[in-house]
């Protein structure tokens, strides 16, 4: 990727030069063929996304990269032009050969030759425009200054930048769920879906849905799969986003939790959609054991199994997992929360949306005694504990897989935490059920 990336950013800018300025004006258009060529074939219009997205529009067969393939095959077969920096050389070697003299050549040739000109010029204009100039004092604010051993910057101009793929230290190992491989941390779907747990900030939510655009939503995708993490997690809401993902190339793994109303059609829905495996949601199964609707539960495990997918059932209370078992539900995995409560507003009161598993230690017990593979949810607490301590609490108390909400610039440094954990000295209360 970097020398794909490589050459096509110095391709551009090396055909977009030679026509603007009309040097070397055949080849240049000649290389712009061959590139636009690569872009064609590698997404031809064909396949694009039914709808939906920021594209020009639906097209079949024919789209701008094929009418501008045709238009510079047509430049790079016209044997020579009156525009452009070529034209100003042939006025000139006229000169040198007594033709004639510059000064007496048309001065429409000359103009029509350095037509480019102040088209590169207006580009140039209008780059700065964009990015704006920089004065002494702003580029000052942006240098760090040390005040002995204090580093301090400017906090909305000093740059961000995160973890490449390139820093990755391995890849995820891989379990199994009913046969189907998992990576041992999931991709979680709140943040892409703007499900946000973030305390008293209100404004959150909507940040979070204004941030994961279409084109973000699968950046974040394609950086997962590199790192090795091949599902995602989330809500059939997003089952439209993923599908148009999967039309792209991409290859993730959608596990879904059938959330909604009806969960039936949710599941229904998901399956339709192209889950690999489903489960009941831990809000909606806290909810029906809580009514003592096991039937619906049993019900939407057997619909799972009848298409084949691995079934589920999540919860965020310890009892509604431990009812499903004195029901005799056994599903294909367990989806449950686990978390610590060592940050400062783990205040366990029901109005508060700052705790997700009251009972960490209970939990971990009573899951040590089911053989299914156990998924964990929340290990992170939404974001109050640092990944170091909450994957390793996670997988120490008997985890098989976590699901891990993230966002794509925290990908690459959460799958390198997870993989130092474990492969680490890792102390496992429970056996791998996976």
């Amino acid at each position: 990727m970097p020398v794909v990336d490589f050459l096509n950013i110095w391709g551009l800018i090396a055909v977009g030069l030679g026509l603007m300025l009309g040097v070397l004006t055949r080849t240049a258009a000649a290389g712009g063929v061959v590139m636009l060529l690569t872009y064609y074939l590698s997404y031809p219009p064909l396949f694009a996304p039914v709808g939906g997205g920021n594209g020009d529009g639906h097209f079949l067969i024919v789209n701008r990269n094929l009418i501008e393939i045709f238009a510079l095959a047509l430049v790079a077969s016209v044997p020579g032009t009156r525009f452009g920096l070529d034209a100003l050389a042939r006025l000139r070697s006229g000169v040198a050969a007594g033709a004639a003299n510059l000064a007496g050549a048309s001065r429409r040739e000359v103009l029509a030759a350095l037509a480019g000109v102040p088209v590169l010029g207006a580009f140039v204009w209008s780059v700065f425009r964009k990015h704006g100039y920089r004065s002494f004092e702003e580029m000052n604010l942006t240098r760090r200054t040390v005040e002995g051993n204090k580093a301090t910057a400017g906090a909305t101009i000093r740059s961000f930048s995160f973890t490449s793929v390139r820093d990755l230290k391995g890849r995820l190992p891989m379990g199994q769920i009913k046969g189907l491989p998992f990576s041992r941390m999931i991709l979680g779907g709140n943040l892409i879906g703007g499900w946000a747990h973030a305390r008293d900030l209100i404004y959150v939510s909507k940040l979070v849905k204004a941030y994961h655009h279409r084109e973000k939503i699968f950046e974040t995708f394609a950086i997962a799969e590199q790192c090795g993490v091949n599902a995602i997690l989330t809500n059939p809401l997003l089952c439209d986003t993923i599908n148009d993902y999967w039309r792209n190339g991409g290859k993730i793994k959608f596990i879904s939790d059938c959330g909604g109303k009806d969960v039936l059609a949710m599941i229904q829905r998901s399956i339709d959609r192209g889950a690999a495996a489903c489960y009941i949601q831990g809000a909606v199964a806290d909810e029906l054991v809580a009514k003592g609707r096991f039937d619906t539960i049993a019900a939407g495990l057997d619909l799972i199994r009848k298409n084949g997918l691995p079934a589920g059932i999540g919860g965020h209370k310890l009892a509604t997992i431990q009812g499903c078992v004195d029901k005799g539900l056994r599903p294909d995995f367990w989806m449950k929360t686990l978390h610590t409560c060592n940050y400062w507003s783990a205040q366990p009161k029901d109005e508060h949306d700052n705790i997700w598993c009251t009972d960490p230690a209970e939990t971990a017990a009573y899951m040590r005694g089911l053989k299914e593979p156990w998924i964990a949810f929340k290990v992170l607490a939404a974001g109050a504990l640092k990944p170091e301590a909450g994957f390793r609490y996670a997988f120490e108390q008997g985890a098989d897989f976590i699901c891990v909400g993230m966002y794509d610039f925290q990908v690459v440094d959460d799958v390198n935490i997870a993989l130092s954990v474990l492969n680490g000295n890792l102390v496992r209360q429970r056996e791998w059920f996976s």
